[in-house]
């Protein structure tokens, strides 16, 4: 059986940086050690790849709960395989994606085919979310809790045509349903309301700086506590995505053990990082649904995760050509891509002091785990799967280590030396400066990315979750 010696790491999990060894398996961490050295009988019967990560750092896979790589049918935009190899470049490990292709997947048949289709092309391990519609409920209950890792309500408009807007329908699901149910929350009628008032006031013109004013905080807000009213009601498992308002925070609880939750919340990499004062330069290359907002909302949210109000965080990747994305504000669409970038963009905030490194663990790939009640991912664990990533931060090394700062690298100077992944071939992070990069990611024990090259003879795997 093939063997993985990773040695000397500074290995962050569980709340923990310490520098020690790891002992891959075939698919399985076989060892952890703090010791100073790996044990004797390790290197001894190892035979196989010895990997010295000296002034690196060891950490579980990413798991991001909400891409959108739109296959089938929106190809031309990305696709499982392009945005799989972007994630593993980027140490994401482990993807859910969301049901808003071409045609949606609203049928168990549609569902498989994306698992099989993953199953043939994808770098990294992945899942499905089943959709839900106005008229579907019976297919959505057929869908199998432990290998499918929601249903996905659109609890307001966004890109493609599955808005679940009937109180009934809603109630149907929220009560029926005994697995976990993820919502985009944005109340219709306030979008469209608003909407109608720019339009009188700017006509097709509309400025894109209008955006987080027409899809409100008064919009998500009104959706948000609709969900957790109706989860509260019937007790149902629900993860409300893509929080973006500072008054949001106050539905949810940071009291309760993520474990014990049934009410859990999330949050993007761009409601962290941007505020509606980019919007002059970004323009339409940061218009997501729902909108990137005030200064204040960026950094409650911020605060929300410190504080354990929000559970995870993610990236709701969503490419779109550069050609979309260049027209006027009606005609652009919402979404951009993220997940090459997301790891070390939450890193950028560790240089900062924003955030800690073991933050930023618990909450994309711990938290994840056990949000979604995932098999034997998400830590580094001993019998758990070899899902880790090795990242180059020189400026998160303290002095004393012995480690040598280096100037700060710059994405654009090739400091990873990758292009953009992504089919679509922008990121909103042009320009932006990092801190750290990815040299290594392992999926399963198998390492799928190192130094800017990718071995592909190996492919992710379907995720498991461990649910009744």
């Amino acid at each position: 059986m093939r063997t993985i010696l990773i040695k000397n790491a500074n290995i962050v999990n569980e709340g923990k940086i310490f520098k020690g060894h790891v002992l891959i398996e075939g698919e399985i961490i076989k060892g952890i050690s703090d010791a100073p050295s790996p044990p004797l009988s390790w290197e001894r019967g190892l035979g196989g790849e010895v990997i010295d990560a000296s002034g690196k750092y060891l950490l579980p896979g990413v798991i991001d709960d909400q891409v959108h790589f739109r296959e089938p049918g929106l190809t031309h935009k990305a696709e499982i395989y392009t945005e799989a190899k972007a994630a593993v470049a980027g140490g994401v490990t482990s993807f859910m994606d969301m049901p808003n292709t071409i045609p949606n997947t609203l049928t168990q048949k549609l569902l498989e085919e994306k698992y099989q289709r993953a199953s043939e092309v994808s770098l990294s391990n992945y899942s499905f979310f089943m959709g839900a519609s106005n008229e579907n409920i019976d297919e959505v209950l057929k869908t199998n809790p432990q290998n499918v890792c929601g249903v996905k309500v659109f609890m307001g408009s966004s890109t493609g045509n599955m808005l679940v807007d009937n109180r009934t329908t809603l109630e149907n699901i929220f009560f029926k349903c005994k697995m976990l149910i993820a919502t985009h929350c944005e109340d219709e009628a306030t979008v469209r309301a608003n909407m109608e008032k720019f339009k009188v006031k700017y006509g097709e013109n509309i400025p894109v700086e209008c955006h987080p004013l027409i899809r409100s905080a008064e919009a998500c807000y009104k959706s948000s506590s609709l969900a957790v009213e109706l989860a509260k009601k019937y007790n149902t498992r629900l993860h409300i995505l893509h929080l973006s308002t500072a008054k949001e925070l106050e539905l949810f609880d940071n009291k309760i053990p993520l474990k014990e939750k049934r009410i859990t919340a999330e949050v993007c990499v761009h409601h962290l990082w941007f505020s509606d004062e980019d919007y002059k330069t970004k323009g339409n290359f940061i218009k997501w649904n729902p909108a990137i907002k005030t200064k204040n909302d960026r950094d409650a949210l911020l605060k929300g995760v410190l504080e354990n109000k929000i559970d995870v965080i993610c990236t709701d990747h969503a490419p779109h050509t550069l050609e979309e994305k260049k027209q006027s504000y009606f005609k652009a669409p919402s979404g951009g891509p993220l997940i090459q970038h997301s790891l070390v963009a939450m890193l950028e905030f560790v240089h900062q002091k924003k955030i800690s490194i073991e933050k930023v663990v618990e909450k994309m790939s711990h938290a994840l785990a056990d949000c979604f009640q995932i098999q034997k991912r998400g830590y580094i664990r001993e019998g758990y799967c070899a899902d880790l990533v090795l990242v180059e931060a020189p400026s998160l090394i303290s002095p004393e280590g012995g480690e040598k700062k280096t100037k700060s690298p710059s994405l654009w100077e090739g400091w990873d030396g990758l292009p953009i992944l992504s089919k679509c071939g922008w990121s909103p992070f042009e320009g932006t400066t990092f801190h750290s990069k990815v040299t290594h990611t392992f999926v399963n024990g198998h390492v799928v990315y190192e130094n800017g090259k990718f071995d592909e003879t190996v492919k992710g795997k379907r995720l498991l979750f461990d649910r009744n």
